[in-house]
């Protein structure tokens, strides 16, 4: 892979964390911890909620001082993961998903160790669920953890058969 397709992964990255400290700022300035702005009613809402767990509210709950030092430790291992794999020169679609998770992980690492937790503010229901409130240093983690299994289905897609 040549630096100028690590270079536009990188700004990838860099994009997704300053598009994500952007937003969580914006919600920190306008909405209260724990204010809830209906946007459609039954379906989308904006809170301002501070989450010390891991995405989607795992180990929100734990009252282990251990906790944010695990989930950093975590996060510094899969960011140092991320970009070796980056750096190896993966196929296009491999590399936007790499960036995506870059960036993300970086944006919630940088939370974590400014306040101890992360700002989550995108509130969803359907039916009579209600999804645990996200952000999108997280959004960027799920979807490029999709363009990465995309890669490797159509890999095996691509790769002759065995036997």
């Amino acid at each position: 892979m040549s630096l100028r397709s690590r270079t536009l992964y990188l700004l990838l990255a860099l994009a997704i964390f300053l598009l994500d400290q952007a937003s969580k700022a914006l919600v920190a300035r306008t909405l209260a911890v724990g204010e809830l702005r209906r946007v459609i009613p039954g379906f989308f809402n904006l809170t301002h909620t501070r989450n010390p767990g891991a995405a989607f509210g795992l180990l929100s709950n734990s009252d282990s001082p251990w906790t944010v030092a695990f989930l950093i430790l975590v996060s510094v291992a899969a960011l140092a993961l991320v970009w070796s794999l980056l750096w190896r020169g993966p196929a296009r679609l491999a590399g936007v998903g790499l960036g995506l998770i870059l960036g993300g992980a970086l944006g919630n690492l940088f939370d974590r160790l400014q306040a101890g937790s992360v700002v989550d503010f995108l509130d969803f229901h359907v039916g009579g669920y209600h999804w645990p409130a996200f952000n999108l240093a997280d959004s960027a983690i799920v979807v490029g953890a999709a363009a990465l299994l995309a890669e490797v289905l159509r890999s095996r897609r691509r790769a002759p058969s065995e036997g």
